[in-house]
């Protein structure tokens, strides 16, 4: 099964976990690159108001198609209670493209149930979800098989 894991991350936390994913099921990865800068206090403050707006933001070229592939992993941290809005419009952008898809998020404690509602919103429904905590990536305590399979 030809796999593609594709993520946004502002702090590196869930790019740790994306990685780990597709290394794991030896799938091709691709970072997801906002026209927008994100990056730094005023980008953090920027992002959590696009987020609560839903704004579709520019992306930078893709790498991947996604519908060359049988299952995608998508993945993004939640921004005051919301997904991500680069992982969002990641999603916008490619309707109607994927044939399997299932969705990792990354938070400080919350806002999970949500955020994976609202990316349904702009997909198909995913065949799994896998929600960890900032904490959990970085000691690396979780277990990823019942995700995979």
């Amino acid at each position: 099964m030809k796999s593609l894991v594709v993520y946004y991350s502002r702090s590196n936390i869930t790019k740790k976990l994306a990685e780990n994913i597709a290394d794991k099921i030896n799938a091709d990865i691709e970072e997801i690159i906002p026209k927008v800068n994100y990056q730094g206090k005023i980008g953090y403050a920027r992002g959590g108001k696009d987020a609560m707006r839903e704004k579709i933001i520019d992306l930078e070229n893709l790498k991947y198609d996604p519908k060359n592939y049988d299952v995608v992993y998508i993945g993004g941290p939640v921004w005051a209670g919301k997904a991500a809005n680069p992982v969002i419009s990641y999603l916008k952008q490619n309707e109607g493209n994927f044939k399997n898809i299932k969705f990792f998020l990354t938070a400080g404690s919350s806002g999970f149930e949500n955020s994976f509602k609202q990316m349904e919103n702009y997909s198909i429904k995913p065949s799994k979800t896998l929600q960890l905590t900032t904490k959990e990536v970085k000691k690396e305590d979780y277990n990823l098989d019942s995700f995979l399979e």
